[in-house]
This record gives C-alpha cells, sequence and structure tokens, in this order.
C-alpha cells in the first residue's frame, strides 16, 4: 500500500512543481520505472505511460497544453445527444448542442 502511495505523489508531483523541466525529469522516471513496480496495477499504468510516452511528456513542453477543456465539452455534447434523439433536423441538432455546451448567446 505504502509503495503505490509514493508511486502516485512522485506522479502528482511532476505535475505540480513550477519548474517545467524538472517536473519532465520526474515524468521520465516515472515513464522508466512504473512498469517494473511489483503492484499489477502500478505496472499497468507505466505500461500504459510509455505507450503515450511522447504525448505524455508533450505536457511539459507545452507550457502545461492539454485537451481537458476538450473532453469536457465533449462529455457535455455526448449527455445532450442521448437525450436529443428523435431529432430529424441537423440545424435544430447542431443548436441543440450549442445551447448544450454554452456556444449560445442571447
Amino acid at each position: 500500500m505504502y509503495v503505490a502511495w509514493q508511486c502516485a505523489q512522485e506522479l502528482r508531483s511532476a505535475y505540480h512543481l513550477k519548474d517545467l523541466l524538472d517536473g519532465r525529469r520526474i515524468a521520465k522516471k516515472v515513464v522508466g520505472s512504473f512498469s517494473s513496480c511489483p503492484i499489477p496495477e502500478i505496472a499497468r499504468l507505466g505500461r500504459t505511460l510509455r505507450h503515450w510516452k511522447d504525448a505524455f511528456l508533450a505536457y511539459f513542453t507545452t507550457d502545461r497544453a492539454n485537451n481537458g477543456g476538450t473532453e469536457a465539452i465533449n462529455g457535455i455534447i455526448e449527455l445532450h445527444r442521448r437525450l436529443a434523439r428523435g431529432y430529424r433536423n441537423r440545424n435544430n441538432y447542431r443548436l441543440r448542442m450549442l445551447l448544450a455546451a454554452g456556444g449560445l448567446t442571447p
């Protein structure tokens, strides 16, 4: 249990450092070490991070850019897409999605 907590804190520290170069250094260490962890969930995370290494490390070279906003809007649209079943007019559907995602202004 302590090993999992340590791993979580190490990964967390990479994101919370003010200096992006230091954060990238810790992130590279995480990518290199997590896959050999004796805890299966941490090892799986390590393999996933290694597979997505370039995208994962890009966070530290793009001034903390991420797609969180895009994912949030997509989640809202998906929810309302399920609720809007039966829309036959494409324009009405588009307007409903803009309204749901906050893209319409009075």
